[in-house]
């Protein structure tokens, strides 16, 4: 812990009253290179706005060809679109399959009872209970994620009810990727004059979910940009990041 702070500490830079972490250069596969800014925010509530978040904690820093990637955990924030563990019912079928469900990658996963009771109430129990039985049926043979790929309906990006985070908030709310994606970064574009895209990221895997119409890099060198998830799983508060093209 003490190294990860002290690799922090030599992160840390200061513009304009802005905060934010410099990540190195990456160089693409097409041998392109980026610049990549992570840019240190408040802790952000349910209904808040984010293109104001944009303009408050990007726009002092930012360059002309510039470029951001904000994260779907923030964007369900600022959208609502999230549950509260206290207006859910845990229900009997959610308490027995999360007995027998695997931790993931990234040490979330659907042995968190409320969790799997959000996934059952957003997809059905009968599609669940499939899911359950292939997922457990293929294990054994080394194939995962099939427990999501039959669930479908953007399952896989939930996130919260998670009892080990950082946050307290965290622990009781849990965040659905946002409806929309590409209307919603088409908005905060227009808004900010910066191109967006919304992520969902972890150590493991970066999702895209949606680009504004206007985002000057391909999907491909997005995710070349942004391969080592930049924002980090940790509690940095670092939701937004600054992509700068090189020349």
């Amino acid at each position: 812990m003490a190294s990860d702070n002290k690799n922090l500490e030599s992160q840390r830079r200061e513009e304009n009253g802005v905060v934010y972490f410099d990540r190195g250069t990456r160089e693409g596969r097409d041998g392109k290179k980026y610049d990549r800014y992570a840019i240190h925010t408040h802790f952000v509530e349910v209904g808040e706005d984010a293109s104001e978040l944009i303009r408050r904690y990007v726009l002092p820093i930012s360059q002309p060809g510039d470029c951001v990637a904000i994260t779907a955990k923030v964007m369900a924030m600022c959208t609502g679109n999230v549950r509260k563990m206290e207006d859910m019912k845990l229900g009997f079928f959610a308490r027995l399959m999360a007995r027998f469900a695997g931790i993931n990658s990234t040490g979330v996963g659907m042995h968190e009872p409320y969790k799997l009771q959000l996934v059952i109430d957003m997809v059905g129990l009968p599609r669940v209970l499939l899911a359950g039985f292939v997922s457990a049926v293929t294990r054994p043979f080394g194939i995962k994620g099939l427990f999501y790929k039959i669930c479908g309906h953007g399952v896989a990006g939930i996130d919260g009810f998670y009892f080990r985070s950082s946050f307290e908030r965290y622990k009781t709310l849990a965040l659905i990727n946002p409806e929309n994606p590409v209307e919603l970064s088409n908005e905060m574009a227009k808004n900010t004059g910066i191109p967006v895209v919304i992520m969902d990221a972890n150590d493991i895997d970066q999702n895209q979910l949606g680009k504004c119409d206007t985002f000057p890099l391909s999907d491909d060198q997005i995710q070349d940009a942004l391969k080592d998830n930049p924002c980090g799983q940790g509690d940095e508060l670092t939701p937004i990041i600054l992509i700068r093209p090189l020349q």
